[in-house]
């Protein structure tokens, strides 16, 4: 990069972020045992109301009624946003509630003209308000046949189960003030195309929107497999690799420099990792090096598409009865997403998951931007970065290339470069993190476009 397209991004961050020295001091009123209490407060109960809530709405295909107030996606939808505006309303009106939407037609699922309407409530930060982390859950339902919008569709673990997540984080979170914005994204059409995802991803991209991360939940409260496990001790963060939006120049730098497992979204999944270890009881990560299941997709996918990072979260073990299916007994067998396969306990820790994972990014700072590396035929390592608003500190990292989570790291204090002495840059995988003044970080970012959380920066963001 040149210094002068050097000099133009970085004050571009200073633009975006809001750069003056009274609000360096602005993330400094949350600490880690806020995070502890965020854990705690999520509720199976008011999960469970949620989940029944939206499973009484009968079917909420996305080609279902519009005009009932008791059934279909439409009545679903208006639901969904009176919470919000009610939860707004509690907070004295700390969220801004809206539906998004857009007409689709032509498409294999959407034949016809068809309004797919997502419904959006932001919390904004008071320091770096246009850093977006979002929480996102699918409205809509679906039996065995994809294009049947009549039949029963209760869609209570996929995907009222991750829904009532959303609902409930932003009903925690919303007692609280964060330096970064949250969003708590109810989106629509997911089992007809993924629509309501790439509606979203391209309305922040054209409004300048710089997304540290997405958390995607979808089937959060099925703890019986049909491969006959039960267990609510473990979830699974699918992640993509290499960000779909790379360049040949990235993809050429990648091949000499590596970065292939550290993308954003790797890094963004090793974050939830260290979450749930240090502040979810009972609850081990399983990092699943894909962006999703195999031939299957998830409402992350159209923002790391978009060049967003952006993760799945999710059950362990599925049961495929209980997935897409008609309701019926066959052969002894019962088919069908009802409410009695969600486990509302396993539901409200994969949400406080969540939960705490979306404020310790939105009060810790955002992750370093410009990060470079050198050390090439030399014994020791430097890292050199930019200044990140919010942040007091930084620590660096560094792991084994063989090594999927990060094994080593060191405060270096405030300042804009670091060299490990003696470690060879050759062995090892390096990368950075931002420090707030309350010792919370940011996801660790790897150095080079491979690895940038915002790599798509050149001029100011609009306000």
């Amino acid at each position: 990069m040149s210094t002068l397209a050097l000099i133009s991004r970085t004050m571009a961050f200073a633009n975006l972020l809001g750069c003056c020295g009274i609000l360096f001091m602005g993330v400094g009123w949350a600490s880690t045992a806020d995070l502890y209490d965020i854990a705690a407060s999520t509720s199976a109960d008011r999960i469970e109301s949620d989940i029944r809530r939206l499973v009484g709405f009968g079917t909420r295909h996305t080609l279902s009624d519009t005009s009932s107030e008791t059934r279909g996606i439409g009545a679903a939808r208006r639901w969904i946003k009176s919470e919000f505006d009610l939860i707004s309303k509690a907070c004295e009106g700390c969220l801004e509630v809206f539906f998004q939407s857009e007409t689709i037609s032509g498409e294999n699922r959407i034949p016809g003209p068809t309004e797919v309407v997502s419904v959006i409530a932001v919390q904004k930060g008071t320091l770096t308000p246009n850093r977006y982390v979002i929480m996102s859950g699918d409205i809509d339902s679906r039996v065995s046949d994809p294009m049947n919008s009549t039949s029963d569709s209760p869609g209570a673990n996929d995907n009222a189960s991750g829904l009532a997540g959303v609902l409930e984080t932003a009903r925690v979170l919303s007692r609280y003030e964060f330096a970064g914005s949250i969003v708590y994204a109810a989106l629509a059409g997911e089992e007809q195309g993924l629509f309501g995802g790439q509606i979203m991803a391209r309305q922040a991209t054209k409004d300048g929107w710089f997304i540290e991360g997405v958390l995607n939940n979808d089937m959060i409260g099925n703890i019986s497999g049909i491969n006959g496990v039960t267990d609510n001790s473990t979830a699974r963060v699918f992640s993509e690799g290499i960000r779909a939006t790379e360049t040949s120049e990235e993809a050429r730098i990648r091949r000499f420099t590596g970065g292939e497992v550290d993308s954003p979204s790797r890094n963004l999944a090793r974050y939830v990792d260290v979450i749930a270890d240090t502040y979810i009881d009972n609850l081990d990560v399983m990092m699943i090096y894909r962006l999703d299941r195999f031939g299957r997709g998830g409402h992350h996918r159209p923002f790391n598409a978009a060049g967003f990072p952006g993760v799945r979260i999710m059950e362990t073990n599925e049961h495929y009865h209980r997935q897409h299916q008609d309701l019926r007994v066959e052969n002894g067998v019962w088919y069908g997403d009802v409410i009695t396969g969600v486990n509302f306990d396993y539901a409200a820790k994969l949400t406080a998951l969540n939960a705490v994972s979306l404020a310790a990014m939105a009060w810790a700072p955002g992750p370093p931007y410009n990060l470079a590396i050198a050390g090439a035929v030399q014994p020791h390592t430097t890292l050199t970065w930019d200044k990140v608003v919010g942040a007091t500190g930084y620590k660096v990292y560094w792991r084994l290339t063989t090594s999927p989570v990060w094994t080593w790291s060191r405060a270096v204090g405030d300042v804009i470069s670091h060299t490990l002495e003696n470690i060879v840059i050759d062995n090892y995988i390096f990368g950075v993190a931002s420090v707030a003044a309350n010792g919370l970080e940011s996801p660790v970012e790897f150095p080079g476009p491979i690895g940038d959380f915002y790599p798509r920066i050149e001029t100011p963001a609009p306000d």
